[in-house]
Parts: C-alpha cells; structure tokens; sequence
C-alpha cells in the first residue's frame, strides 16, 4: 500500500476539480433520485409511522470535526432499548440505498463523493492511525477505498492504511475507480455502507 505522509500538498484536482464534481454530480443525483428519496421515505414511515424517517449521528469529518451524518433509518427500539434493524431497513442496508440522504452533506461540503468514510466518535483508534497518513485532511466520502476492500471487517491499522493510501493516490480516475468498484459491489449486493 501507498500510504500519504502527513502535511502532503494537495494537487490541483484534490483543490478544485474534485469538488466541483462533487457539487455537480451531488446535484444531480438529488434531482434525479429525487422520486426515490420520496418513495424510500414514505416506506420507512410506513414502516413505523411515530418514528423519524432520518437517522442522525455525529461522525468525524474533515480536519477531525464532529457533524450530523443523516442516512434513512433501519433501526427501531423494541421498547426495551435494544436496537432491531426495521423490514425496509433491511432491504436497504442491502442496497445501500440507506446512505443515499449523504448526498446533500456531498452537495454542502461536508462530504465528498469518494474519500475515508465518516468514522462514528467511538473509534479514535482509526482516526489517530488516520493522521500518521495524512487521511484526516480529506472530506469523508461516500465510498472510499477502504470501503471497498472491506468496510467493517478490517482492523483500525488496516483500514487507516487504505485511506492513507487514498490520500497518496488522490486522483480523477483513482476517484472513478473507486465509484465504478462502488457500483458493481451495490449491484450485486456486497453492502459498501456502514451499519
């Protein structure tokens, strides 16, 4: 693996580029799925009429801030305050259609489209891990290299390592690798989401 030392420079594509097709493609994506997003939002209130159809949590952004991640929700509380993942939620965990809401942090800023997935507060192991490669400078992503290789499977050194590799090998078509990748694993059902 190629890993990014920290204080690396950005290029041009990583200061510009990228985020202008962030912006353009994040757009588009509303627009178009807009119809899903109603459709995806009317099945989880379906699902549960008194509960909110958006999951909130903080996750790690970029520079190592906190914000409000929003996905469509998949769990419920069985009253007893043990969290059961919902009807719906399990078709979309495995569609990945749960973390399309991401779109509008993307079309903000918060977000990118590729770049280190946004880690939950309790797992500053894999942030610390993340600065010794420099991964912590980069907008989390919707997808991301380590996303790819095996999201929640990987161990906090391993999965740091793939997103300093990211941070090294931040490209455009490093970048539509990783979406192409993306892709083919949603179609076929390889969730690249997190739980």
């Amino acid at each position: 693996m190629i890993n990014a030392a920290p204080g690396r420079k950005a290029s041009f594509y990583e200061k510009y580029i990228k985020r202008l097709l962030d912006i353009l493609l994040s757009s588009l994506g509303i627009v178009v799925l807009s119809p899903l997003f109603l459709c995806i939002a009317m099945a989880v209130w379906a699902d549960e009429p008194r509960q909110p159809v958006l999951f909130r949590q903080e996750r790690f952004g970029r520079y190592r801030k906190p914000f409000t991640m929003i996905k469509f929700r998949t769990m419920h509380s069985n009253g007893g305050g043990d969290p059961q993942v919902t009807r719906i939620g399990r078709f979309l965990r495995r569609t990945s259609l749960d973390e399309l809401p991401q779109l509008f942090h993307v079309w903000t800023g918060k977000m990118s489209l590729v770049g280190p997935r946004p880690l939950i507060l309790a797992e500053e192991n894999v942030i610390q891990a993340r600065e010794r490669y420099g991964a912590n400078d980069l907008r989390p992503g919707l997808t991301g290299w380590a996303q790819i290789h095996g999201r929640n499977t990987l161990g906090p050194e391993e999965k740091a390592c793939y997103d300093g590799e990211y941070a090294a090998r931040i490209s455009f078509l490093f970048d539509c690798r990783c979406l192409l990748i993306t892709v083919g694993k949603v179609l076929r059902q390889e969730n690249v989401g997190d739980v």
